[in-house]
């Protein structure tokens, strides 16, 4: 469901007035639209004013947000190039695209050549040459061409090779815009000085030449040379207007992550936002529970151990935090991941502190988000529990709540999915999913399986907390046959005392036991809200179940088709490569390597495997197989 406009307007409070790029997501995650604000809290917060005639595209935009992700910038135009990258990434559906992606413009720096030329391209990619950008416009490139000429006198002239067929000099020399390297007024050495100044400059190292300006402006205004006063002024402005709009992309400032923590009373957030190639990516966020006594140390390692102990690549150099007591510690284990060194530290000036702080501060945004998210949900909880007492005539408060639903394909697989919603908020680490052994295909014979196991694991007091709570409300994903039988289940094994209802999925109608007539509850009601999101969460689990048990089996039968291969080889075919689809995709020589295993089986696996085309006969088939009790 939507989150609404008093959301949008309550989130929107939380933003600062500053640039950076929204993201709104629908209620699977999908990205519905990214844009750009010069104030995100503004900007955000027009979608939810009252007074607004929006657009039809735009008021359905409005219906259909259920997240909002906001990232902070320094400028509007790194607001804009961050856009840009994530609309081509994304191709949100509310977006305005190009149809075609066109190339950005940029600065190249010539340095292979003895003169080099500082001058316009669209070429991303060409040898010896230095590449800053991109920009969001010709008109912006030459703007900061035109600076940098008056400040550096380089050559303009085109060519690998400095002058014109004449011989004689051009008029760049008469008016202060070039050396003149053609006719022998420079040599390399300084030229190349000049170039190294013009490199650092657009790298960002801006100071050395603003101090330069204004002494030049300070000594011709004490001199009374106003007119070389102004000059050095002009030179100066646009530097300085150069330097407040700096790119979020640098092509030429190699790949680093930028991580930013934001510690609160229970909960801690990591904003991890990636640089390759020298372009800001998306970022990465990790929401970490349970952190109130642990440290920003803390936090940073389990967020270390969660993105680069998946697999994503470390880069050289990672930025964090002031303060850390074991950043050594933690370049280590990156080193140590990387196979390579690794720089780990927290920058106090140039470009790498700007970034480092505004992925502070976009963590500490997200803090705030998930504060009023967390609150909005317990008030909403609360006040969907207390309706759902009422409506259903319960004793108490149904705190725990527990949904059942089935799964299955062609009765080869089947699952029940057991969710566990405490106060109204999911508690994903007791979810708990049955393999259903009977193989009829009878829903309501499965359905009683399910709760039968559930209940009896109760009464042998299994240790495991999904199991040792009594549940106060029992919902079964279903009609009248589903709850009877689910009903009839737990009076088999003397259940104690739990409410039990059943929520069809047509109208919604709400059965319980020994009552003819369904409850119907008002379709917005926080408590029918609240059923839905129980019921589609235990289907959603059952179907996810459901898949990996097919998958599972399917892969089984691939390898049990080839002989030679038993159970021990099996595990340690799939413990060297992962998966069965990089056993098929492995050569002879690779499928040799497995520790343990002959050549002659290794070819007879790999012919095997590519005489049936990576597939065992009957792999998707696959016979009934006795499945495990429960699977978290």
């Amino acid at each position: 469901m939507a989150i609404g406009v008093e959301l949008i307007r309550e989130r929107a409070r939380l933003l600062p007035e500053e640039p950076g790029v929204y993201v709104y997501r629908d209620e699977t995650g999908e990205v519905l639209y990214v844009g750009k604000a010069k104030s995100l809290r503004k900007r955000v917060g027009s979608y939810a004013r009252p007074d607004r005639g929006l657009e039809r595209k735009t008021a359905e935009l409005v219906l259909r947000i259920a997240e909002i992700d906001v990232t902070i910038t320094g400028t509007e135009t790194e607001a804009l190039m961050l856009e840009q990258t994530l609309i081509k990434q994304h191709r949100p559906p509310f977006n305005v695209r190009l149809r075609d992606d066109k190339s950005y413009p940029m600065i190249a720096v010539t340095t292979g050549e003895p003169f080099p030329r500082v001058m316009f391209t669209r070429r991303g990619s060409r040898r010896n040459v230095r590449l800053f950008g991109p920009y969001p416009s010709a008109t912006k490139v030459r703007e900061t061409l035109s600076v940098l000429n008056r400040v550096f006198p380089y050559r303009p002239c085109e060519g690998p090779k400095p002058g014109r067929r004449s011989g004689s000099p051009c008029l760049d020399l008469h008016i202060g815009r070039c050396l003149a390297p053609c006719v022998g007024k420079v040599g390399e050495e300084e030229y190349g000085a000049m170039i190294a100044e013009v490199i650092r400059f657009l790298e960002g190292d801006t100071r050395t030449i603003r101090r330069q300006l204004e002494a030049e402006m300070n000594t011709a205004a004490d001199e009374q040379r106003y007119e070389d006063a102004a000059r050095a002024r002009n030179r100066l402005n646009a530097v300085r207007m150069l330097d407040e709009h700096q790119m979020v992309d640098r092509t030429d400032s190699g790949d680093a992550d930028v991580l930013g923590v934001a510690l609160g009373d229970d909960v801690a957030v990591v904003h991890v936002w990636p640089q390759r190639g020298g372009r800001l990516a998306e970022r990465v966020e990790f929401v970490f529970d349970n952190t109130r006594a642990a440290s920003i140390d803390d936090v940073l390692q389990a967020a270390v151990d969660e993105r680069y102990g998946l697999g994503a690549a470390v880069p050289p150099l990672v930025l964090v935090p002031a303060g850390l007591q074991r950043q050594e510690e933690l370049a280590a284990v990156l080193a140590d991941r990387r196979d390579g060194p690794v720089e780990v530290r927290s920058p106090e000036r140039g470009e790498w502190r700007r970034l480092r702080e505004l992925a502070q501060r976009n963590a500490t945004l997200a803090l705030e988000g998930i504060r009023l998210q967390d609150e909005r949900s317990r008030t909403r909880g609360a006040d969907a529990l207390e309706e759902l007492r009422d409506a259903l005539g319960l004793e108490a408060l149904p705190e725990r709540i527990e949904c059942y639903d089935i799964s299955t394909l062609g009765g080869d697989h089947q699952f029940a999915s057991m969710v566990v919603f405490q106060d109204g908020v999911a508690r994903n680490d007791q979810y708990r999913s049955f393999g259903i052994r009977h193989g009829a295909l009878d829903d309501f014979k499965s359905m009683g399986e399910a709760i039968t196991r559930r209940f009896t694991r109760l009464a042998a007091a299994d240790e495991d907390a999904s199991f040792s709570s009594t549940p106060d409300l029992i919902v079964i994903d279903g009609g009248k046959g589903q709850l009877n039988a689910a009903v009839t289940a737990m009076r088999g094994v003397d259940a104690p005392r739990v409410a039990v209802i059943g929520l069809a999925k047509r109208e919604e109608e709400v059965f319980l036991p020994g009552q003819s007539a369904p409850v119907m509850l008002d379709a917005s009601s926080p408590a029918l809200l609240l059923l839905r999101q129980v019921r589609d969460e235990a289907h959603r689990f059952a179907l996810r179940q459901n898949r990996r048990g097919r998958d599972s089996a399917a892969t089984q039968s691939v390898l049990e088709t080839i002989p030679g291969v038993g159970p021990t080889r099996r595990k340690a075919l799939l413990a060297h490569f992962g998966s069965i689809d990089a056993i098929v995709a492995a050569t002879p020589e690779e499928l040799e390597s497995v520790p343990g295993l002959p050549a002659a089986t290794a070819r007879q696996i790999h012919s095997s495997l590519h005489r049936i085309g990576g597939r065992a006969p009957g792999a998707t088939q696959g016979g009934r197989r006795s499945l495990p009790d429960v699977d978290a």
